[in-house]
């Protein structure tokens, strides 16, 4: 793209700071915008990006006020009446959605994009990885901070592929081209923006018809979407303990660990080892696999890279564990997520009793999905509900998380503000397993509650 400034509005998100950086990284001045200060926009500020904080067009930096040398990167966050958005859109400057560059970059290299309702951040992460680490190698935005790699940016001097998540919201993922496509799930979210559960389908459909010829699909086997694809281009489905073009089976959960044998359409690995040993990863990686395989990564890369992938911030993401007590953090906020996350809890640490924190996401989802997540956080031993964090959204009259609550069939069930919350688990006198769960701002929260169980359970960890 033939600019030298990029300004992003809402430069804090974890696909903007991606763009952010990547821009960076090629020897770009990047500066932006966002309405609070967190880790990321610090991690960026420390890499050297001007960041700030509140909404002033005399707080832009002076080089980025060039509008035939500045691209203006924003989110479909940022409202229109947004003084700084306001004063580019009058001024001569060109803006992009964030969605709409990602679209350019998959134009310019080959592109391997990730949709789904869930597992979309975590099979990406994977593919990334896997790619990553062999001969192959990639770029990668990602949608969540890897482990392995402590950002959600890979470069690469030698590909030409690079692994995208493929986002829903807003039909965003229409404005990609990809090379090779992942479909993971079409479970329906985001009804605010699309009305109907075969409208958000439908999306999906479109998002196949994008893939270049020459391209492939890899889909999850029993998803019913009929998928429209141009002519030349190779479709495959994938599964877990089912035969498909890839799948895998033989599964064995012990010690620790999650062993599994890949077929894929002319060879099995086996006794391929899962580097975060959690049952949904078997199916997120069998996906990721499938994807890399495509790629040309060998049978031994991803053998390797399967081991030692190492998980990604927020996605059962554990953050304390010792011989007595485990606290979990996970990133789930759709009600198919929260169960997958739960069940895999109880999978892995079997007979333990668990507690959860739910924080739901969005007015809208908690009015669409009500009993779908009260059923889901029924299945915990207790459970303690936060209010809404509604993110882009104005409240909606009778919608709050009583709408849950009352729902939930389990009576040990609590309902609690987000600043009560720290007071509260303070006071409890034990615990066995803690997980917190939600897309909101409960991760402000997760330093305080993993100092807690480290001052308070402070021996030797795992």
């Amino acid at each position: 793209m033939a600019y030298q400034h990029y300004y992003f509005i809402g430069i804090g998100g974890i696909g903007m700071s991606a763009l952010a950086r990547y821009f960076y990284a090629k020897g770009n001045l990047v500066a932006g915008y966002d309405r609070v200060s967190t880790p990321l926009t610090q991690q960026l500020e420390n890499e050297g990006i001007a960041i700030h904080y509140h909404d002033d067009i005399s707080a832009i930096p002076s080089p980025f006020l060039d509008n035939v040398a500045t691209l203006v990167v924003y989110t479909p966050a940022i409202p229109i009446d947004h003084s700084e958005r306001y004063y580019f859109e009058t001024n001569g400057f060109v803006l992009m959605k964030r969605a709409a560059v990602l679209g350019e970059i998959t134009r310019q290299q080959k592109g391997i994009c990730i949709a789904g309702t869930h597992g979309k951040t975590t099979t990406s992460t994977m593919a990334a990885h896997l790619l990553h680490q062999s001969h192959v190698d990639c770029n990668a935005f990602l949608g969540g901070i890897s482990k392995n790699y402590a950002t959600n940016l890979i470069l690469s001097t030698t590909s030409d592929f690079v692994v995208i998540e493929a986002d829903e919201y807003d039909r965003s993922f229409h404005q990609l081209s990809p090379y090779l496509a992942a479909i993971t799930a079409v479970d329906p979210d985001h009804l605010d923006i699309y009305g109907t559960p075969a409208a958000f389908r439908e999306s999906f459909v479109k998002f196949t018809a994008l893939i270049q010829a020459g391209g492939a699909l890899v889909i999850k086997k029993g998803i019913p979407l009929q998928v429209c694809l141009q002519p030349a281009v190779r479709l495959y489905t994938y599964a877990v303990g089912e035969e498909a073009n890839f799948y895998s089976d033989n599964i064995r959960i012990g010690n620790g660990e999650i062993r599994f044998d890949f077929h894929a359409p002319t060879e099995t690995i086996a006794d391929v080892q899962l580097g975060v040993p959690v049952p949904i990863n078997i199916e997120n990686g069998t996906a990721a696999m499938a994807l890399a395989w495509l790629a040309g990564v060998t049978s031994d890369e991803l053998r390797v890279g399967m081991a030692s992938f190492k998980g990604i911030r927020r996605r059962f993401d554990i953050l304390f564990r010792n011989e007595k007590v485990v606290f979990i953090d996970d990133y789930a906020h759709h009600p198919t997520e929260l169960t997958a996350s739960i069940q895999s809890i109880k999978a892995v640490y079997a007979g333990r009793k668990v507690c959860g924190i739910f924080q739901p996401h969005l007015y809208t989802r908690t009015r669409d999905f009500a009993t779908e997540f009260a059923k889901a956080l029924s299945q915990l031993d207790e459970v303690i509900l936060l209010d809404i964090y509604p993110a882009r959204e104005l409240p909606i009259e009778g919608v709050t998380s009583q709408l849950i609550f009352d729902q939930i069939t389990i009576s040990n069930k609590t309902l609690c503000s987000k600043e009560a919350l720290l007071p509260l688990l303070r006071a409890k006198p034990d615990f066995d397993i803690l997980a917190t769960f939600g897309a909101g701002n409960i991760d402000q929260l997760l330093p305080e509650i993993q100092y807690m169980f480290e001052s308070r359970f402070n021996s030797t960890k795992e």
